[in-house]
């Protein structure tokens, strides 16, 4: 009898289950792509087209530095985590400068290479500058009102399901470092004379901006990992709201500090109400040096459900050399996106 009232419990509880996830299922019932920039800075013609703009670029800082562009294969270990922890995806775009990874399977269905002139307009071309890139995704042909963003050293790291990047709303949940004093500090630095990075410095400039446009303040910063965005919401930002400031950029071939940021597309959404804030946590989203060796050792203490392991000035070719054993121990089978 007791194993009977066991058995009867295990089957009500399985149909629960069942029942949860086809409810998830229904809840999330919205396309989503995701949305890679690439570029291999190993290639000799990108390398000539790039050379006259970088004549005068330090190539030991954060703008200029081998990490900006070298390809290490990130893309191809990106993709087999996009396909091992978030099937649901219905199509990535990859946007790239006149390139093709070699070992792309263009005739997958599920994928597509956008070129920049598709989607960028011929009077700031040839173009360097990620930040300017970013301003015409929602551009891309065919590209889902709900989609995500990522550069390609930016992984899936567990199973996700869309609603961990969109609400039931369809709005994106816009997640921020907490900083509460971030923008005193930024301020501090450079009164005392610290030249504060490059990134951080466009960075605060956006959230100061839609301060003055919007009379919102976020001090939290960017996750800097794969971001969710309404399209609609993306466009009205770029031509409408920051239209001044875009058109100001735009021809910026490499990163200036003039840039404006994609940051301030996603406080908008805030400041509108057409975004949900979440401060992450460190089991959550992670950021990874490719200067710091223990990468495993990081991966396996916090367990991020997504990872950056980012690549900058900071990093030598040693460093580098740790990189494709290290993903090919995560991802080590084949994706469908491969020849």
């Amino acid at each position: 009898m007791q194993a009977e009232k066991c058995n009867k419990k295990i089957v009500f509880f399985g149909k629960l289950k069942k029942i949860s996830h086809f409810c998830t299922q229904k809840k999330n019932n919205m396309d989503i792509d995701l949305v890679y920039l690439w570029v291999d800075g190993n290639d000799p013609e990108w390398q000539a087209k790039r050379a006259p703009y970088f004549k005068n670029i330090d190539q030991n800082n954060d703008v200029g530095c081998k990490g900006r562009y070298i390809n290490n294969d990130e893309l191809k270990y990106s993709l087999r985590s996009a396909e091992k922890y978030a099937p649901w995806i219905r199509k990535i775009f990859i946007v790239t400068d006149n390139q093709t990874p070699e070992w792309l399977d263009v005739t997958n269905p599920k994928i597509k290479i956008i070129d920049h002139k598709e989607i960028i307009p011929e009077e700031c071309l040839p173009c360097f500058n990620p930040f300017v890139i970013e301003y015409f995704l929602y551009k891309i042909p065919d590209l889902s009102e709900q989609f995500l963003f990522a550069n390609d050293d930016m992984f899936f790291n567990d199973d996700l399901q869309p609603d961990f990047f969109f609400a039931e709303d369809g709005f994106p949940i816009v997640r921020l470092k907490r900083k509460p004093w971030a923008k005193m500090r930024f301020r501090a630095r450079v009164l005392f004379g610290k030249k504060p990075r490059h990134y951080r410095t466009v960075v605060h400039k956006s959230s100061v901006l839609v301060k003055k446009k919007l009379g919102k303040n976020f001090s939290g910063l960017p996750h800097h990992n794969i971001d969710a965005y309404k399209k609609s919401d993306f466009s009205n930002a770029v031509e409408e709201v920051f239209r001044k400031e875009v058109e100001k950029s735009m021809k910026n071939r490499v990163r200036t500090k003039s840039d404006f940021h994609r940051a301030a597309v996603s406080y908008y959404a805030l400041a509108i109400r057409h975004g949900h804030l979440k401060y992450i946590e460190k089991e959550e989203t992670r950021h990874l040096f490719v200067c710091k060796p223990e990468f495993m050792e990081y991966l396996q203490q916090f367990k991020p459900k997504l990872f950056c392991l980012n690549d900058d000035e900071r990093a030598n070719d040693n460093d580098r050399e740790r990189i494709r054993p290290f993903l090919e121990t995560l991802y080590p089978e084949k994706s469908a996106f491969e020849k």
